[in-house]
């Protein structure tokens, strides 16, 4: 049956590969580019670069997504020894002002503003490259399932936002951010309607669009 296959299918391992054949055509510094945070109803979206040592990988480095909360912690504190990071938002006003995806794109260049140095040859994960990327990005569909340096940004902007939440979940109770991490869960959508919206939701997302033009009316 599908779903068993689903099951039995062997969890994707990045590689090097997209890192060397850049570095072999002559690029210095490479750098991975990711983001968390683009569906939530609550809270900014946030991007991570990462450019690695090859001689200094961290074990275990994968996706974000198929990784444990502890594994995820585990290898950000990692990276933060091994590998040149930044780690940068969109915040909540202006993801309601430019749209998700501009607000996305806009935090991938600020993360990539953010290193240590200049990397000239950027591996993007999805099918855009931001407009300030484009000289020297490449978008790599799913990449952070197949290339090592987008997995660590992954990684790193996830652990990111994970932390914004749980920080947030202490100011605003009851909305279970610290589990949701803003996500619009049975949990979070019920608080909303309860509780009302806070300055932390996005206003331009349904169901918090919604319950404002209700109260509004």
């Amino acid at each position: 049956r599908i779903g068993d296959q689903a099951r039995t299918m062997p969890r994707l391992v990045p590689d090097f590969s997209a890192e060397k054949a850049a570095l072999s055509a002559g690029a210095r510094m490479v750098a991975g580019v990711d983001e968390a945070g683009r569906g939530p109803l609550a809270g900014p979206v946030v991007a991570a670069a990462a450019s690695l040592d090859s001689e200094r990988i961290p074990e275990g480095l994968a996706d974000s997504k198929s990784l444990r909360a502890a594994d995820r912690n585990r290898l950000a504190e990692e990276l933060k020894l091994v590998a040149r990071i930044s780690v940068a938002m969109a915040s909540v006003a202006e993801i309601d002002s430019m749209n998700i995806l501009a607000a996305t794109l806009l935090a991938m260049e600020r993360a990539v503003a953010g290193l240590p140095e200049v990397p000239d040859r950027i591996l993007v994960d999805g099918n855009i490259v931001p407009k300030g990327l484009a000289d020297r990005g490449e978008a790599l569909v799913r990449g952070d399932a197949h290339c090592l340096s987008i997995a660590a940004a992954s990684i790193l902007a996830k652990t990111s936002r994970d932390a914004i939440m749980e920080d947030l979940a202490g100011e605003f109770p009851g909305y279970g951010w610290e589990r949701n991490a803003g996500y619009p869960t049975k949990e979070h959508v019920s608080a909303l309607h309860e509780l009302g919206v806070t300055p932390h939701h996005r206003r331009s997302f349904r169901p918090v669009r919604d319950i404002l033009i209700a109260g509004n009316s």
